[in-house]
């Protein structure tokens, strides 16, 4: 039996229709999900135990009492698993105010932010939502205080009173996020700067006068849109919804349409932790390297929870 082969100049063309592009930049398929940076040293934790929580981001961390003074073998090894796993959890830690500020310093000094309500120190910002209380404003992909000339660099939560549903806390890896944005665009944005500004996340919750007052003690900052971390030097996506407000040296019409691509990269849930609170869960996150967005779907349920922020340093 023979086959008969057909030249290529008789050979039938086939016409495909144009695929879709997706106007938020996420494409379906494989995604790139690196935990650590290239050159990362893999080593066995001895003192604590670590329990991944999703694949590169969120960890739970067994076996050590946040109330007490940590061991330097204990901060070590906590400081190295948030570097990998960028945001920690700890069950059932149930601190009170003074120490949970006493863990945060193990990390450096702590920083106040006078947008927030405060809780028992200035140090300690307060989150008393539902029951009639003012309508939350973290449930938006976020990193704190990028409005700042040196943002957090990073901040301890903890839930002390849960509502009977809801009420999640979602991270997003921004070093993933970045990772998996196409040559093209990592590109265009690797050396350029955003402007970032509180107004965007606060002007609704503050009358004209004392949002003027604001302005002069907060003006816009710049930072870079792709930071290096400092310990790892790993590069991360940053910028975020709640607080950049446009890409320096582009038209406006075109940093939005950038910002809207880059902003959707937090959204992916590939590059995501979710952590549902019981009281007395401690979430300790490095906010250099992640956004996160507090789920709003308790209803008029009270979910109480307290803050502390770490100092930064400037972002480069």
């Amino acid at each position: 039996m023979s086959v008969t082969e057909t030249s290529p100049s008789t050979a039938p063309t086939v016409q495909l229709r144009l695929a879709r592009i997706p106007a938020d930049g996420l494409y379906e398929g494989h995604r790139l999900l690196r935990r650590t940076p290239d050159g990362w040293q893999e080593r066995p934790y001895e003192h604590v135990e670590i329990v991944p929580q999703a694949a590169t981001i969120g960890a739970e961390v067994r076996g050590v009492d946040l109330a007490r003074p940590l061991r330097a073998a204990v901060r070590e090894e906590l400081n190295r698993a948030l570097l990998e796993w960028k945001v920690l959890f700890f069950r059932g830690q149930h601190l009170s105010s003074a120490h949970q500020r006493d863990f945060a310093r193990n990390w450096g000094e702590l920083e106040t932010n006078p947008l927030l309500e405060r809780g028992d120190s200035d140090e300690v910002v307060r989150f008393d939502k539902g029951a009639g209380a003012p309508p939350s404003f973290e449930n938006v992909w976020h990193t704190d205080v990028t409005f700042r000339e040196r943002p957090a660099m990073g901040a301890v939560l903890q839930l002390r009173e849960i509502p009977p549903f809801g009420g999640d806390t979602m991270w997003a890896d921004m070093a993933a996020a970045y990772d998996n944005l196409p040559h093209a665009v990592r590109a265009r944005i690797d050396g350029a700067v955003a402007e970032h500004d509180f107004l965007p996340g606060f002007r609704r919750f503050y009358a004209p006068e004392r949002l003027a007052g604001l302005q002069d003690a907060f003006p816009p900052v710049t930072h870079p849109v792709v930071r290096r971390h400092p310990e790892t030097g790993r590069r991360m996506l940053f910028v975020n919804t709640s607080f950049t407000t446009r890409i320096v040296g582009l038209e406006q019409a075109e940093s939005d349409r950038l910002l809207r691509l880059l902003f959707q990269q937090a959204h992916v849930p590939e590059f995501q932790v979710r952590f549902r609170w019981q009281a007395g869960d401690v979430a300790f996150w490095d906010n250099r390297a992640t956004q996160h967005y507090a789920v709003a779907d308790y209803g008029d349920a009270r979910r109480v929870a307290e803050r502390v922020a770490i100092a930064g340093d400037r972002p480069y």
